[in-house]
């Protein structure tokens, strides 16, 4: 059975109280936002979630997409759903009131997010790439694209994709094909064929605005010859009337394994027309802001789905008799006791809350920063902020994504044979899942840019943005009586990840197959240190509030309990990740391709 209920008391836990004292000082332009009225908008945005989303989720995976005389139909009840989001004003949440957005902080939006990822991973995706296509066009678009674009697609009346990929060129877009011929009108006419298009074609919103990367006719090789192009479905008249079809057309929808309600199309350009946003042969700058933006967006739906996934494993565990407590009778007025007293039942369903509760603090950080990045009153706050958030940018990506997968897998094992069928709903978790590890830049692809880019970026400024705060937490708390083991635990998993980071610089320097041997593992590392220092804090805040006497007794009690798996059980796996770093590239490399 798919069961969601937004964890606002957690999400109020980040906003209110875990993320206080970040350094990244105030920010300005969000004074309509105070705790209040967030927690309004989250109480608002889980009725949606929980009444309009999550009871097509089921029902529009098993239906699907359908390609119907050249148009993508979705599943029954998501038009009903996504104008109901539209009118309710959520697809602009986030942006600037200048295009009639609310303005709304990341902080805020990203939780929202996570919301519309648990109940319905397929449906968020609609107005998720309209929302990275919105930041990429205020960012580098002209202000006539600007003024005409931009409020059509805040308001939902138009939505937005990204069209990056072909079928011969994926990560490597230098290899891309896609040509773009100007016209004496300023614009362009673009051609080619573009595959694994998100939301590339379907009947909700009146228009598409394509943002197609392609070659104009002297660009040079590479990915220094690429461009990025606005094109529309329709060619809109100035008053923003639809006019001409633009010769954009889905030639086929993906059959996938998940997120089957959500439409991958593979799209052809037939001298449609475009126009440029940014300069010339510096597209991907400006896709690189939109991407960045998804990949954000793509580690808060990992979050999302580990989120639906442990509160479908807890019903299912609570409900389930099965086999008596080893403790002694739990309820002796039935045939066994419910599964949930089990220890390897425990171990499955802690280690999900853990996951998701790190996860959310930690993404909550990241988009404080990412707030303060472009609000904050002090410049030098903006700065840091700016390089927390490069740093985290991949860390969010793939370890949310890889967990979030495996929160699914581990609802599925609570369920056993009934999470296995289709009928309860739960092993759509699994399968919607996976393809976030994949894409906007695999998980790999991620980890090398942590370590190739990231780390050594001017000097390792990045890193400081992270390393200081948790540095001085430590040296400041570490004969804590209440949470010193804790804060032991992360010294020591700190201190690997020191060791770490000066291995891969080291080694690195030399030969580049030793970082990039090291990546994924490093990546993971420090995601979970970073975790690691947000539940130490979350832990010494759960014990000032116990001795204060709240009237919430219960929910920092559970999150001292879940601080304290996090460091009994997951935490000390960043000892093995340290050996498996500092093991060099060897048993990795030395094989053969002729012997695989």
């Amino acid at each position: 059975m798919q069961v969601y209920d937004a964890p606002i008391r957690d999400m109020r836990f980040n906003l209110e109280e875990l993320h206080n004292d970040d350094g990244f000082g105030d920010t300005e332009g969000f004074e309509d936002f105070d705790p209040d009225t967030m927690v309004a908008i989250l109480e608002e945005a889980n009725k949606l979630a929980k009444e309009v989303l999550l009871p097509i989720n089921w029902p529009g995976d098993q239906e699907g997409c359908r390609l119907e005389n050249g148009v993508v139909r979705t599943p029954k009840g998501f038009q009903e759903a996504y104008k109901q989001f539209c009118e309710s004003g959520w697809a602009g949440l986030a942006v600037d009131p200048k295009w009639g957005g609310q303005g709304a902080p990341h902080v805020l939006a990203k939780m929202v997010e996570e919301m519309s990822c648990s109940s319905n991973l397929s449906f968020g995706l609609y107005p998720g790439l309209t929302n990275g296509a919105i930041i990429a066009l205020e960012g580098y678009g002209s202000e006539d694209l600007k003024e005409f674009y931009l409020p059509r697609m805040t308001s939902g009346e138009w939505s937005g994709t990204m069209c990056l990929t072909e079928p011969h060129c994926g990560t490597d877009l230098g290899m891309l094909r896609t040509k773009a011929v100007p016209q004496d009108d300023g614009s362009g006419l673009i051609t080619g064929n573009k595959i694994f298009i998100s939301a590339g074609d379907h009947d909700l919103a009146d228009n598409i605005i394509h943002l197609v990367l392609a070659r104009l006719p002297d660009a040079p090789d590479g990915v220094k010859g690429i461009s990025l192009f606005l094109v529309p479905k329709y060619l809109p008249h100035d008053d923003g009337s639809l006019g001409d079809a633009n010769n954009v057309i889905c030639t086929a929808i993906e059959h996938k394994m998940g997120l089957k309600a959500s439409a991958t199309c593979q799209m052809s350009f037939d001298d449609s027309k475009g126009w440029l946003i940014g300069e010339p042969n510096k597209g991907l700058e400006a896709m690189f802001l939109m991407m960045n933006t998804e990949r954000v967006a793509v580690g808060i739906q990992g979050l999302g789905v580990g989120e639906i996934a442990y509160q479908s494993a807890v019903y299912y565990a609570k409900d389930r008799i099965q086999g008596r407590s080893l403790s002694g009778v739990k309820n002796p007025d039935a045939a066994a006791d419910p599964i949930i007293v089990h220890p390897d039942v425990r171990r499955m369903l802690m280690t999900m809350r853990a996951y998701n509760e790190g996860s959310r603090a930690l993404s909550a950080w990241v988009a404080r920063a990412l707030d303060a990045s472009h609000a904050a009153k002090e410049p030098e706050a903006k700065e840091r902020a700016a390089d927390f958030v490069a740093l985290m940018t991949p860390v969010v990506k793939a370890l949310f994504t890889d967990l979030g997968h495996e929160s699914s897998h581990l609802g599925i094992q609570v369920y056993g044979g009934h999470g296995y069928v289709q009928e309860t709903g739960v092993e759509q978790f699994a399968r919607d899942a996976r393809i976030a590890q994949i894409y906007e830049g695999t998980n790999g692809i991620q980890a090398l840019d942590l370590v190739g880019r990231k780390l050594p970026h001017r000097m390792g400024r990045n890193l400081r943005a992270f390393f200081h705060p948790v540095s001085n937490f430590i040296e400041e708390n570490g004969a804590d009586p209440k949470i010193g083991k804790m804060v032991g635990g992360l010294q020591q998993s700190f201190g690997a990840l020191q060791l770490s980071t000066g291995h891969i610089a080291r080694k690195g320097m030399k030969d580049p197959e030793e970082a990039a041997a090291a990546a994924s593992d490093y990546l993971r590392l420090l995601g979970f240190v970073a975790m690691g220092y947000t539940f130490a804090k979350a832990a010494q805040l759960a014990h000032a509030k116990l001795e204060e006497g709240t009237s919430e007794a219960e929910f920092y009690k559970s999150k001292l309990i879940t601080a304290q798996f996090f460091f009994d059980r997951l935490l000390p796996v960043a000892t093995a990740q340290f050996m498996a770093i500092t093991s060099g590239k060897a048993s990795m490399m030395d094989l053969p391709a002729e012997a695989f």
